[in-house]
């Protein structure tokens, strides 16, 4: 730690006198992230909720920060997998823009030289520390991208439960085990308490404002938490879902065989082909959706105790606060698994902001909100320079623009009167296709475009493997395709246009 603190010192007083910034009046930035988190907090409650079959959930520290959040109950991912989302979340641009499909490539390298949230808060004079999983790990990010931060970057040991890991989809950790072998997050927590203790003097004295990266990797596989986080939720109480069947009509382009999770050994040991309309044995599910349940759980109680450490540190009234998850998780809805998928319970993700003086009171809004729009929001947040739209067809040119937008005027306006109505995401599948599927107030609309690869990176929209289309008025759970029923077809092109048109012309007027 005391090492830590040297170079925080150092880096800090170097970037302040070189950069010239005045930064006695700038906000801090303490930027949560969760892997694999769909919304299912009690502060989703409602008709946002992802499935309405779930014990009562256990996430007080998430809730307290909503209840002074502005808490984004529809926000989107633009890719439901973890590198292709933080990498669009963390450069502000979409898929098509980074050429950020998998967990390999590095948008550096496929992309451009995009400037990235915590880079952008480092240039900006900030001390840029992070730690845990921000961006995905190894080659999608050069090693957790190193320009981005002012510091060498942070990850716990977790040597004691790789092997664990790979044979157990799921694990209830004794107290003595836990002693024994802290779990990374909760080494990663505790790594975030002392590198607080470190920026509070200079933070709070105005000469070094920081930016703090602090990425959980739960509730991701494997679902290993404390058993007392299996005692909030009695196996008695977890039920099954209650539409363990793909939703009627569903073009098979558009299904995952959850490979993900039949890969761990006990999984695998049940012979499951993750084919359609097949299911995992019921006790298998109802264990996995508990574990689920418990991981989150764990990782909401984590968040609380970094959040205590900023309040006790005098710190929270001058830090902005952000927390997403990277994409959410089917949990034998339809009888899916894990993310892959452009269905609803993938894409769909929690976010909220926190910006001492203006949301303290809490503000929710309904309004149709992407990750992309998350960058420009605390930028702006921070009484920084606004970012500039990325120019049609220049945008892999361009180190420094928004392929979102600032959700700053859903403050004031939390209905989003000028706000977009259609958000955007997409997954490719083998054979040159790519799903784009759009969100409306109503529906899901999603086409499977044949696509053509670098260096062109576009779809071909005269050759589809596949169209959806979901009434969530009708039918929340996306179980009937209405696409192919003859009654459709009008909506069917209308809302094709609109996917066509892309998301630029859905942005807000305040954005253009």
């Amino acid at each position: 730690r005391h090492v830590m603190a040297v170079l925080i010192n150092f880096f800090a007083l170097s970037l302040l006198f070189l950069s010239g910034i005045d930064c006695s009046a700038r906000k801090n930035v303490l930027f949560f992230v969760s892997d694999d988190m769909r919304p299912e907090l009690t502060s989703f409650l409602g008709p946002d909720f992802p499935s309405p079959i779930h014990p009562n959930m256990h996430s007080p520290n998430l809730d307290a920060l909503a209840s002074k959040s502005l808490l984004l109950k529809r926000a989107y991912v633009q890719q439901a997998v973890c590198s292709p989302s933080r990498t669009s979340l963390l450069t502000g641009r979409r898929p098509d823009t980074t050429h950020v499909y998998d967990l390999v490539s590095y948008f550096r390298k496929v992309g451009g030289n995009f400037t990235t949230i915590p880079q952008f808060f480092k240039q900006n004079g900030y001390m840029s520390v992070g730690m845990g999983k921000i961006f995905h790990p190894g080659s999608a990010s050069d090693n957790d991208d190193p320009i981005s931060w002012s510091v060498p970057y942070y990850h716990a040991n977790d040597s004691y439960w790789q092997p664990i890991r790979r044979d157990n989809s799921w694990l209830s950790v004794n107290e003595s085990m836990q002693k024994e072998h802290p779990l990374p997050d909760q080494q990663l927590a505790q790594h975030a308490l002392s590198t607080l203790k470190d920026l509070a003097p200079g933070a709070k004295n105005g000469t070094k404002p920081f930016f703090l990266g602090v990425g959980f990797h739960k509730p991701h596989l494997p679902f290993i938490a404390p058993e007392s986080f299996f005692d909030l939720y009695p196996l008695e109480q977890i039920r099954l879902p209650d539409n363990p069947y793909a939703p009627v009509g569903m073009p098979e382009i558009a299904w995952s065989a959850y490979g993900e999770l039949r890969n761990y050994h006990d999984i695998a040991k049940l012979n499951a082909s993750g084919a359609i309309n097949s299911t995992l044995p019921p006790q298998v599910v109802k264990d996995l959706r508990r574990a689920y349940y418990s991981a989150l759980s764990f990782t909401d109680s984590l968040i609380g105790m970094v959040m205590d450490e900023l309040e006790k540190l005098g710190l929270a009234d001058n830090t902005i606060i952000s927390f997403w998850g990277d994409h959410g998780w089917q949990l034998g809805e339809h009888g899916e698994w894990c993310k892959h998928t452009n269905f609803e319970d993938a894409t769909h993700a929690p976010m909220m902001v926190h910006i001492p003086g203006k949301t303290d009171h809490g503000i929710v809004t309904e309004a149709l909100t992407e990750f992309v729009d998350l960058f420009p929001t605390l930028v702006e947040a921070a009484g920084l320079t606004p970012l500039e739209l990325c120019p049609e067809g220049k945008s892999t040119k361009t180190e420094l623009c928004r392929e979102g937008a600032s959700l700053i005027p859903l403050i004031d306006d939390p209905k989003g009167s000028n706000w977009k109505t259609k958000a955007f995401s997409q997954y490719p599948r083998e054979g040159n296709h790519m799903g784009y599927t759009m969100r409306t107030d109503r529906y899901r609309y999603t086409e499977w475009a044949k696509f053509k690869g670098a260096p062109v990176y576009e779809p071909n929209w005269s050759e589809l493997n596949g169209t959806e289309l979901y009434d969530h008025m009708q039918d929340p759970e996306e179980n009937h395709n209405l696409a192919i029923e003859s009654s459709s077809q009008s909506l069917v092109q209308e809302l094709s246009k609109q996917l066509h048109a892309g998301w630029r012309n859905a942005l807000p007027e305040h954005s253009n």
